[in-house]
């Protein structure tokens, strides 16, 4: 039997159709949710001084963060692995642009063109322990696009219940049909243009207590109703 035959999630019809339809049960699934926002002033206020932001949460929480702010849009960074082509394809079905990338393959280019979509006046959307982990450990290359940039990271996280929890390295969340969402916002983080590498270090783990307190509060927000 071929190689083809054995991996379907690499055939043409399964690329074109099966991102397509994940867009669409995503949308039906967030009509039927209970949502409650918690701290959206946060980057309104940036974006009410003319910023540009750059939004982090944990790989975990990833799968409904393209509705965490209706109306707007961001570009992703997403690795060149076999799943993330998947990722990729939902993520424009649902009017992201994506950029591809990590930092074991095509890091530098893709963080080139990061940097130039904020100076371009656009948001970035990033998973700081993506792709792979480790879970809930912030890497470097956000800290460093804030600190080119001046732009602020936003961190954000999303809770929900009922929900399952994968046996992911990242333990990912699905939420169930009609459950309590909850997205909560943090304060901006601004990055120093002249921070050097013990600041950069510092921040990171800033950011990672930030994004850790930010999902406890989304997770008892949803569980307490």
């Amino acid at each position: 039997m071929s190689a083809r035959w054995r991996s379907p999630r690499e055939w043409k019809l399964s690329l074109a159709v099966a991102p397509w339809i994940a867009s669409v049960l995503m949308r039906i699934g967030m009509r039927t949710f209970r949502r409650e926002d918690i701290g959206r002033r946060h980057p309104e206020s940036c974006w009410a001084k003319g910023e540009r932001i750059i939004v982090t949460f944990w790989h975990g929480r990833l799968l409904m963060m393209p509705f965490g702010y209706p109306g707007q849009t961001a570009t992703i960074l997403i690795s060149q692995h076999r799943d993330g082509e998947y990722i990729a394809r939902i993520a424009q079905w649902l009017g992201y642009t994506v950029v591809r990338g990590s930092a074991t393959r095509g890091g530098a280019r893709a963080f080139k063109q990061l940097l130039q979509c904020l100076k371009e006046g656009g948001n970035l959307a990033i998973t700081p322990d993506g792709p792979k982990g480790p879970r809930q450990q912030v890497k470097s290359g956000v800290i460093e696009l804030s600190r080119l940039s001046g732009m602020p990271i936003l961190p954000v996280a999303f809770g929900a219940s009922p929900r399952t929890i994968l046996k992911s390295w990242d333990q990912f969340l699905v939420p169930h049909p009609f459950a309590r969402a909850v997205y909560v916002w943090g304060e901006p983080i601004y990055v120093p243009g002249d921070a050097d590498k013990e600041a950069v270090e510092k921040l990171q783990s800033v950011l990672a207590e930030r994004l850790d307190a930010l999902t406890a509060e989304a997770d008892t927000r949803a569980a307490s109703g």
